[in-house]
């Protein structure tokens, strides 16, 4: 099904894979610049060295999960007028139940910012970001930033970066996107999928393969080979925005006629281009996927690399449903109240399902859609209690489902069809009950991402299924199922783009700005606080110490309700850490009081931490130490950062006041870029066997000289809670000129208004 090809392979006419040893090919400099890859990158880069990119975009997307936090940067950092097309959708926070009036109040702000500075504003159930960028915005060898974790629109011949906050004010602003070239894996696709397979089958095929062995980590996925063009554009989307699961950087296709369609189908034709790999294409490895044997696939909780074939957990359910359970009693080893009974659902040898959506950016195309609509034809039997929900994507999908009679169908079997959110993809609606086992078609499935709250003593969990075996399982009683048991002819019904659906509700100021606007401010929207300069030294308390393999973004900081009070930095930085540490915000808190006295002359306050010090015999005045010295919290994690975007996972830890970061390595490149942005220093440390504790100190005598001087080895003092003092080497790597700055300046802000 998939087989992995590790080290440089060349690509021969699009059509087979050579091995480097092979006569005649090209050598390896010249073979590396036919990929996609190459291609696009070169064109956007605007540095004189490929080996280090400083790329400009073509266009950007944000949403009202983030936008505030990034205009709130941008505007303290000198902004006047989107230097390129910017869209603003509001997929996210546009329950406006939830939070009381604070989302409406977020969309004001945006909207008024649109016109002030020439956004692109989409309103409220219009349309998911990743949905309207591609319908309206992205062209053939474009580059976008998004966001957006998931921004992939390597369909369309684009290579687009989903980034943290910060990056997004950098090119709101017009400066550089920096990044070292990265390694190129393609992904090499032969034969055609059988009916009954859907995209997020050969999603999790792939996830599954590279996922845990790190294979493609921060590089770019080019697919390409002859099975290419067995695809519909549909079928491609959904893998492509799956991606990100696999930890790639970013991806790119092969365009065809099917892309040249689907231009002209959105009223673009002029935005594609054929874009094929040269003759001798190399790349640093290659995914091979045969979609023949490409079978119905389940991503277990709690990820989507938990991948196994479906039939194998229906014959099996004893043994799969009982590996959850184990591995919830890890995920939740620090809540005893918490215990997963996931066996319960085990009827008659039967996994009874409690929940199913599809949704979002993976799962609410209108090819996905008609197929649940083929299979409740031809199960022909109504959903009685169990509940399906499906959100398409857009309304321009919603209004040709409805006009084709797909809707009518589907309501009338019992199906909830709602407007374009991205709620059930990270918890904000669809929240299961206690205990239940829910079944999506969305883009993840980490622990509570769903909407449960183990604080309260809930659980719940996800599998994440094509929405083909989701509709067989939800017409066969909820019974999992597997679409290869309903034989179903799959005839979709051509598409029809109808544009006017935007021009009449988004407003499209790029171009227009108009400066005299005055933002709408509610409420609940409140500044950065002001944050310091990196001192000469440093003195950090040990806030917390997380010891899992990999730390999601959703633990550092979770999805669901907690998103309506991104607008207010201080309200959610409550919420820092609840599901994993709860003790960390008031740890983290404690120490923070201290650095604010410092911060206000109170010299005789910060004396009472800085009597640590002795212990590493410096005996200088309170007085002289509060002018060199500054006070905060340090988070120890193994490889933090996993999954989001989200720049608040970073931005939280700042308000609190945290100043370093220290793991084996980062996750994601995104994470790391969030907190080298908000002025976190992000060490690392090989040591799998770490021996910090929460509550004792690191001292960093001379750390600003240290990252002036460009420093990769940092020897720190770790005082103990009985005042015994041991050396701990930190290394802090590849820190480029552009981030030393914004670590001096204390964070991206500080560091654009030295500039004004």
């Amino acid at each position: 099904m998939v087989t992995l090809h590790k080290g440089p392979h060349y690509i021969i006419d699009n059509s087979r894979i050579a091995a480097p040893g092979e006569p005649g090919l090209t050598p390896p400099e010249e073979a590396k610049k036919q990929t996609l890859t190459y291609q696009v990158l070169e064109k956007h880069n605007h540095s004189e060295n490929m080996e280090h990119l400083q790329i400009k975009f073509d266009c950007m997307g944000v949403y009202d999960n983030t936008y505030v936090g990034i205009l709130q940067t941008a505007y303290a950092s000198g902004l006047k007028e989107f230097p390129m097309p910017c869209v603003f959708t509001n997929c996210h926070n546009c329950l406006c139940a939830v939070g009381g009036t604070i989302n409406t109040d977020v969309h004001k702000y945006a909207e008024s910012a649109c016109v002030k500075s020439g956004g692109i504003f989409v309103p409220p159930h219009e349309a998911v970001i990743h949905q309207y960028m591609r319908e309206m915005m992205i062209n053939s060898g474009d580059m976008a930033i998004v966001s957006d974790s998931h921004t992939r629109y390597g369909t369309q011949g684009s290579v687009s970066i989903g980034e943290g906050g910060p990056e997004l004010a950098k090119a709101m602003l017009g400066k550089y996107y920096e990044i070292d070239y990265p390694q190129v894996i393609a992904v090499y696709l032969t034969g055609a999928p059988k009916p009954w397979v859907g995209p997020m089958d050969v999603a999790l095929s792939l996830i599954g393969a590279v996922f845990k062995n790190n294979f493609v980590k921060n590089k770019v996925l080019e697919f390409v080979g002859p099975g290419v063009k067995s695809l519909s554009m549909d079928f491609r989307n959904g893998i492509d925005t799956m991606t990100t699961e696999s930890a790639c950087l970013s991806s790119v296709w092969v365009t065809d006629e099917n892309t040249r369609e689907y231009f002209e189908v959105h009223g673009r034709p002029q935005g594609y281009q054929k874009m094929e790999p040269g003759s001798q294409a190399l790349y640093d490895g290659i995914v091979e996927i045969n979609l023949d044997t490409v079978v119905p696939m389940i991503a277990l909780p709690f990820h989507p690399s938990n991948a196994y074939p479906l039939a194998d957990v229906i014959a099996d359910p004893e043994k799969y449903l009982g590996m959850v359970e184990e591995e919830a009693k890890r995920v939740f080893e620090n809540n005893k109240d918490i215990h997963l009974d996931l066996k319960s659902k085990i009827i008659n040898g039967k996994i009874k399902v409690d929940q199913a959506a599809i949704a979002g950016c993976a799962a609410g195309s209108f090819e996905n859609i008609c197929a649940v609509d083929a299979i409740a034809k031809k199960e022909n039997r109504g959903l009685g209690t169990f509940p399906l929900n499906i959100y398409p994507a857009s309304q321009p999908i919603m209004y040709e489902l409805n006009r084709v009679g797909v809707l009518n169908d589907l309501m009338n079997y019992g199906v909830r069809v709602k407007t374009a959110f991205c709620g059930p993809c990270f918890g904000a609606s669809d929240a299961p009950g206690n205990n239940d086992f829910c079944i999506r078609h969305s883009t993840r499935n980490f622990p509570n991402r769903e909407g449960s709250n183990p604080a309260t003593g809930q659980i719940a969990s996800v599998a994440l299924m094509d929405s083909k075996s989701i509709a067989a399982t939800a017409f066969n009683g909820g019974y999992l199922t597997s679409a290869e048991d309903v034989q179903v002819e799959y005839e979709i019904p051509a598409y029809h783009f109808n544009h006017h659906i935007y021009d009449n509700i988004v407003y499209n100021g790029f171009g227009k700005a108009k400066p005299e606007t005055e933002l709408v401010y509610g409420p609940s929207i409140k500044d950065w606080p002001k944050m310091a300069p990196l001192t000469d030294n440093l003195l950090l308390k040990v806030a917390s110490v997380i010891r899992d393999e990999v730390t999601t973004t959703d633990e550092l900081i979770p999805s669901g309700e907690t998103a309506s009070y991104r607008s207010n930095p201080y309200k959610i930085s409550e919420y820092t850490l609840i599901r994993k540490d709860p003790a960390y915000v008031g740890n983290a808190k404690a120490i923070q009081a201290y650095e604010t006295a410092r911060r206000n002359g109170d010299a005789s306050k910060a004396a009472e931490v800085y009597e640590v010090l002795k212990a590493v015999g410096i005996e200088e005045p309170a007085e002289e130490l509060a002018k060199t010295t500054g006070i905060g919290s340090v988070l120890y994690a193994k490889r933090p950062g996993d999954g989001s975007a989200r720049e608040y996972a970073a931005s939280c830890q700042k308000v609190l006041g945290g100043l370093a970061n220290i793991c084996i390595e980062y996750a994601t490149k995104r994470y790391r870029s969030n907190c080298v942005n908000w002025g976190i220093l992000p060490f690392t440390c090989p040591d799998e066997e770490i021996d910090l504790a929460v509550g004792e100190y690191l001292y960093l005598p001379g750390i600003r000289r240290e990252v002036e001087e460009g420093a990769t080895e940092i020897t720190a003092k770790v005082i103990g809670t009985d005042g015994s003092v041991r050396d701990l080497k930190l290394n802090l790597p590849g820190v480029s000129e552009a981030e030393k700055q914004v670590l001096l300046a204390g964070s991206l802000i500080n560091f654009y208004k030295q500039d004004q």
